[in-house]
């Protein structure tokens, strides 16, 4: 299957008690025109609280349909694209096997992969399933945060080629396990140079209180 951006997705605003400042951006809709990429992100989303969301280390959201597909299974409804709160649904691309630093180019713009989606009380408040970050995290599959390399134009049908994969082997499916449920893996994160330095810096944490512990392969 070729690599595409299926749908390309904005925010609608929301509001609700499960949001952390009187107002959300998780819920996006597909749109059918053509959008600019920033650096801080994508022209006419809604960025509602820009202490944990938004900026140049998470420009953009990307979930992949396939990973839909699981929930759509496991909870017995429909996930329609952007209900993940996530800018580009794709379809053909390993999101949660792309390595940390992988570059994408997208329609006129080049994306970097560079942290993995930890879920958090809003995406379970907007879906209104109480255990689902904690599930979430189970399945395993997060979605990435991509940053703007290169500016430009990106839209619906638009095809996702990997241009650059390290091969380091820092998956986003690895830094999400890292983060979460298996520290003992964070020592790897200084095999990825192009790791944000504060992960960089949880990793030696961890090393300085575990320094006989080593990762697994």
């Amino acid at each position: 299957m070729t690599a595409v951006l299926a749908t390309l997705n904005l925010a609608v605003e929301r509001r609700g008690p499960w949001t952390n400042v009187g107002r959300s951006g998780i819920d996006k809709r597909p749109v059918d025109h053509r959008v600019m990429a920033r650096h801080w992100g994508l022209e006419g989303d809604l960025i509602a609280d820009k202490r944990v969301h938004g900026g140049p280390d998470k420009a953009v959201y990307a979930f992949a349909r396939e990973d839909a597909a699981f929930w759509e299974e496991e909870l017995g409804r429909e996930c329609a694209p952007g209900n993940f709160g996530e800018n580009f649904s794709t379809l053909g691309v390993d999101i949660t096997g792309a390595e940390v630093g992988e570059q994408w180019a997208v329609g006129d713009a080049v994306f970097e992969v560079i942290r993995a989606r930890k879920p958090c009380r809003v995406f379970a408040g907007f879906w209104d399933v109480p255990d689902l970050v904690k599930r979430f995290i189970a399945h395993g599959a997060p979605g990435a945060y991509l940053r703007v390399l290169k500016e430009g134009t990106v839209g619906a049908g638009d095809p996702v080629e990997i241009i650059e994969r390290p091969g380091h082997g820092v998956t986003i499916g690895y830094m999400l396990r890292a983060l979460t449920t298996e520290p003992h893996l964070m020592p790897r994160f200084l095999d990825a140079p192009q790791m944000l330095p504060k992960h960089h810096e949880k990793a030696r944490k961890w090393l300085a209180t575990h320094p006989q512990e080593a990762p697994a392969p």
